[in-house]
């Protein structure tokens, strides 16, 4: 099953003390802005084998209702999306994610 089917099945997001807030430190990147580009589109995901060892593991490229373009790690819990991680997009995924 690819990404896109699996995140069809989610019905929301989980946030508690491992990751909440965690991105805004990092990154300055609010859990808002996290949660804003699977909704919005376009959204590019696909599966991050390279970082699937212990689950697995997705990434999705989409924007803010602001236009902010990021990237977004994420697993899939009880049908709920975990950010595992989100920052600005880089230049490369930039101009993969406008094609």
């Amino acid at each position: 099953m690819g990404a896109y089917e699996d995140l069809a099945k989610c019905t929301g997001f989980q946030w508690d003390d491992g990751n909440l807030e965690k991105n805004w430190e990092k990154h300055g990147v609010t859990d808002g802005e996290s949660e804003e580009i699977f909704f919005n589109d376009p959204l590019v995901a696909g599966a991050d084998e390279r970082h699937s060892k212990k689950e697995r593991r997705y990434f999705a490229l989409g924007q803010t209702d602001a236009g902010r373009k990021l990237f977004v790690a994420f697993t899939i819990r009880k049908k709920q999306i975990r950010v595992v991680s989100a920052r600005d997009m880089t230049r490369r995924e930039s101009r993969a994610y406008e094609s």
